[in-house]
């Protein structure tokens, strides 16, 4: 393809319609907080959080993701902001019926409807970067269609530009974290998020980590319909996680533990997580095991980083300080000074406090969900006083899924013995039969390791 061909061109301006967007939707949002919190501009933070949420919504892309990860870190944004913000992957504006018709020719051809002869025109889902439709094939088997928005890669590449501006910025003012890591991989994930091939190869792979596990499903992929933006696969009928709060204990429980090893199996057998633990992403079964439903955010870990994470539980366990400098060398902390190294271990000592103690409690010990963000707030301020930190790459997606899994069985009001769960899964680890299974498993699923 020539350099100005029609395509190149539309890419091109495509391109620079969504700088233009995102700069001036974002600025204006930027500035609105910077107002708020410099100058004391503005009072009514609820109307402007909702009006974040429709801008960066209607932006859809990575800003959403983006910004959902900056509401997890403390004092980022008022807390408004935040509340308003967490929403927005289940709440995003969805395409309507013609552009759902445009992108499903493009993808199947004109025939694509004789191939799903019942295609709901309403998505149930819309969620940053596409949206999910129900169908049925000709045989009348119930599928899902995870249909990819219209130019999503002109879209990132031009985000993920602003992003690094905006990210750059917020370092000026709040250095206890540098950018630079989590901006590489936000990079390399979203780019992976893109590719519905590969997420096919995410879900096959889940299937055979999983495969022993009756407390999960996974679906089973339609691999003739799908492409590199729509990924078709078995409808699970399950009810939403957010709506079992009222059930009674042994479900809940039941359904905490079900997540505990859809998540944590993959992890300690094979190096691998699902990076993005939001009750939208499962569903419950009648039975009270659960449905795992999307596969584009996965990580793959190297055995060494998984073996810092077995090294820092002894070491939390044992109060041992040079097994903890052990720990976070092999994640990549680099230079850590004793005081630092302190102020990462009350971070640590709170993840893995339910792990401890041989006995049935929460997750954690307030039911409140500020609990671990007070927790994180003096952990940040304590390392901005101190010059602040580069944590490795690795170290994002791990601590965002591990929180956001406490959320849920916080949510869920799960009173488990966390301690006897955790110690079934890593009962006989070693690190380097966990790397040759790694390595054989994604060999077997076409897959790098990284």
């Amino acid at each position: 393809m020539t350099k100005n061909s029609p395509v190149s061109e539309k890419r091109f301006m495509g391109h620079t319609r969504r700088v233009v967007e995102v700069g001036s939707s974002v600025a204006s949002l930027v500035l609105g907080m910077a107002g708020r919190r410099y100058l004391g501009v503005g009072n009514d933070l609820d109307h402007a959080a909702a009006k974040a949420t429709a801008v960066l919504g209607g932006l859809k892309g990575p800003f959403m993701k983006v910004f959902q990860i900056l509401a997890t870190i403390p004092d980022v944004m008022p807390k408004e902001y935040s509340d308003a913000l967490r929403q927005l992957q289940s709440n995003a504006p969805p395409m309507g019926w013609s552009f759902v018709q445009r992108r499903m020719c493009g993808e199947l051809g004109s025939g694509w409807a004789q191939k799903l002869p019942e295609f709901s025109h309403k998505a149930i889902h819309a969620a940053s970067l596409g949206q999910v439709h129900r169908a049925k094939l000709p045989d009348g088997c119930d599928v899902a269609c995870k249909l990819q928005y219209p130019d999503m890669r002109s879209v990132v590449d031009a985000d993920l530009k602003q992003l690094k501006v905006i990210l750059n910025l917020y370092m000026r003012t709040n250095p206890a974290i540098s950018p630079e890591n989590i901006y590489a991989e936000l990079v390399d994930r979203l780019h992976e998020e893109l590719d519905y091939c590969r997420e096919l190869k995410h879900l096959m792979l889940y299937r055979e980590m999983l495969q022993d596990e009756s407390c999960v499903t996974v679906p089973e992929p339609i691999a003739e319909l799908s492409t590199d933006r729509l990924l078709v696969m078995q409808w699970l009928s399950g009810s939403s996680l957010m709506d079992v709060g009222d059930a009674p204990p042994e479900q809940r429980n039941a359904l905490a533990r079900a997540m505990f090893r859809t998540w944590y199996v993959p992890f300690y057998r094979y190096g691998i997580i699902h990076g993005d633990s939001h009750p939208g992403n499962y569903s419950a079964r009648e039975d009270h095991g659960v449905n795992l439903l999307d596969f584009g955010c996965v990580r793959v870990f190297s055995p060494q980083f998984v073996l810092g994470v077995m090294e820092l539980y002894y070491a939390i366990r044992d109060q041992d300080q040079d097994r903890a400098a052990h720990a976070y060398e092999l994640w990549g902390f680099d230079h850590l000074s004793r005081e630092v190294l302190e102020i990462l271990n009350v971070w640590a000592n709170f993840l893995y406090a339910p792990f401890l103690e041989d006995r049935v409690q929460r997750i954690q010990q307030s039911d409140s969900g500020q609990y671990g963000a007070g927790i994180a707030g003096g952990v940040y301020k304590r390392l901005k006083e101190r010059g602040g930190v580069t944590p490795p790459r690795e170290f994002l997606l791990m601590d965002r899924a591990a929180i956001g899994l406490g959320a849920v069985f916080l949510r869920m009001r799960a009173e488990i013995n966390w301690y006897q769960e955790f110690h079934r899964l890593i009962s006989g680890f070693d690190h380097e039969t966990m790397a040759q299974n790694q390595a054989d498993i994604l060999k077997r699923h076409g897959l790098d390791g990284s």
